[in-house]
């Protein structure tokens, strides 16, 4: 019996090797790892037609669960993951998660480029808050609501009845219903905090945003590209700010350039 746990212990163990093996081998052949993290009042599932397209192209992709309490703790959650990944990663941010990837990066030598859907590129010092107020046109104020928590903090949502217009205008009515049921609340303080790196000054970015964005207002995205010099900018005509659902091919579309990118 003792030998038999023992022929089955060593059996799962060459099993994990060889499989960790086969995709270190795989990474190191060519592709990165691509890794999607999600922003405010979304989840990782606003991915599924990115990963989709990524999947079918032949790369490994992560759409990591970003916990959306604080900055800080969000990138330390991320950059551990990153951490695990061996080979080259592309990081992907969506809205507030563009503040993630851009703090989690620091000190990575093997993520090769950043990608921004329509997200924060912040400088040091600026917050998600301080941008947004940046330049006119963005409504999210006018449509939040919050529940204080136990710890004296507070979470915000959209409220469900606005979610749409919104957020996710160029989506279909029941498509946005779902994601206004499951939205993800982010706290003010992760909001409020203030990045403390700009690693896009030294990696390749590249962003792509929606001209009709009113989480973002389209002016401060093109603003943060252009002062970050992103190897390109894609504005899409009418794109609302949940872009990786509406138009997942053009999204998957540029990571695949920044992916491939010498």
């Amino acid at each position: 019996m003792r030998k038999s746990i023992r022929a089955l212990s060593l059996a799962a163990a060459m099993a994990l090797s060889g499989a960790a093996s086969a995709h270190a081998a795989e990474t190191a052949g060519g592709k990165p790892t691509i890794v999607l993290v999600h922003g405010a009042f979304a989840d990782a599932s606003g991915w599924n037609g990115v990963v989709g397209k990524l999947s079918r192209d032949g790369y490994t992709v992560i759409a990591a669960a970003n916990p959306l309490r604080g900055l800080s703790s969000d990138a330390a959650s991320l950059s551990a993951l990153v951490d695990s990944i061996p080979g080259p990663v592309v990081l992907v941010g969506h809205s507030y998660g563009g503040e993630v990837i851009t703090e989690a990066a620091a000190g990575k030598a093997h993520v090769s480029a950043l990608v921004y859907v329509a997200a924060f590129l912040p400088e040091v010092g600026e917050s998600a808050l301080t941008l947004s107020a940046k330049f006119p046109g963005g409504t999210l104020g006018e449509t939040l609501t919050s529940v204080r928590l136990p710890d004296g903090g507070e979470d915000f949502y959209i409220q469900p009845a606005k979610f749409h217009a919104q957020f996710a205008a160029d989506t279909p009515p029941a498509t946005a219903a779902l994601m206004a049921a499951t939205q993800r609340p982010v706290t003010k303080a992760a909001l409020a905090e203030p990045a403390t790196v700009a690693t896009w000054k030294q990696l390749p970015s590249y962003v792509v945003y929606g001209t009709a964005d009113r989480n973002i207002p389209a002016q401060t995205e093109r603003f943060m590209a252009e002062r970050a010099k992103a190897r390109k900018i894609v504005a899409v005509e009418g794109g609302s700010h949940a872009l990786m659902v509406s138009h997942p091919d053009k999204v998957a579309a540029l990571i695949e350039e920044a992916a491939s990118a010498r």
